[in-house]
């Protein structure tokens, strides 16, 4: 699943690659997709231009002028641009295509990848934006916040670090990095979380994603990006995927449990409860 560091990768390369294109036509082939109306779509979006695109969390925001288009990747999303004149993959859902014959077309096998058309002044109250916690690279993430959202609840920290309205765009890699440079067990509940536990929290989300952006991303086998772009923070992570390995601190095998249902790793010794 692409987390916030993949989304802002892919945010930066279609900046690169599409803004300020004219849009001439757009073909929407899986409806469901659209949180908007298919009409409504078609309609507004022939005769304007891209001119420039945001992130809030996992939210990509292609700004249209009057209008914002909003797009989540889900779990297996991506953005490619192509020659007009290419076939179309089983798995393009919706393409938009540009005066100059270049489409950009969003591919998603599993077809979970929303999109919704507002209007701009809505979108501090569009809920799925309004719910959004504070990045993790914010300044106004601080340990105050963190112990406010996080020492009254009774759920494993792991559970916890992946609420996006807590903080916005950390998933399942980023939390098991980031609780292990906090040498916090994925287990331990919040309730049980100290103020100085969640300043080494903030201190570790912001310089692993500030980190992971820096180097595109985390490729890895149930995410690999597009537009020709491969993550290579993966040679970085210390505990994620590493089941069986020795930790890089203590040589304790890392291992691996699941969390609220999604796989967790971590070292038993460095994150002891």
């Amino acid at each position: 699943m692409p987390e916030i560091a993949e989304v802002e990768t892919v945010r930066n390369t279609l900046k690169n690659m599409i803004l300020n294109k004219k849009i001439k036509s757009v073909n929407v082939i899986y409806p469901k997709m659209l949180e908007s109306g298919v009409e409504e779509f078609k309609k507004l979006l022939p005769g304007r231009k891209f001119i420039d695109i945001k992130r809030i969390g996992k939210w990509l925001i292609f700004d249209l002028g009057e209008y914002y288009l909003l797009s989540h990747l889900r779990m297996e999303g991506k953005f490619f641009v192509k020659n007009s004149d290419e076939e179309i993959n089983k798995h393009e859902h919706i393409i938009i295509t540009f005066t100059d014959g270049i489409d950009l077309r969003y591919h998603d096998t599993r077809k979970f990848g929303r999109m919704n058309l507002i209007k701009k002044e809505d979108l501090n109250s569009t809920e799925a934006i309004k719910k959004q916690g504070i990045e993790p690279i914010s300044d106004e993430l601080t340990k105050e916040y963190l112990y406010d959202k996080i020492s009254k609840k009774h759920l494993p920290m792991k559970t916890i670090l992946l609420d996006q309205t807590i903080i916005a765009g950390l998933g399942n890699i980023y939390a098991d990095e980031v609780l292990f440079a906090s040498k916090i067990n994925p287990l331990k509940k919040g309730v049980d979380v100290t103020m100085d536990e969640c300043e080494r929290i903030r201190k570790s989300s912001k310089k692993i994603i500030e980190e992971a952006i820096k180097y595109g991303g985390t490729t890895i086998k149930s995410y690999t990006s597009s537009l020709g772009v491969t993550g290579r923070f993966q040679q970085f992570l210390q505990v994620h995927k590493r089941e069986g390995e020795p930790c890089n601190v203590c040589g304790t095998p890392i291992e691996r449990i699941k969390v609220g249902g999604r796989s967790t790793y971590f070292c038993p010794k460095c994150q002891e409860m």
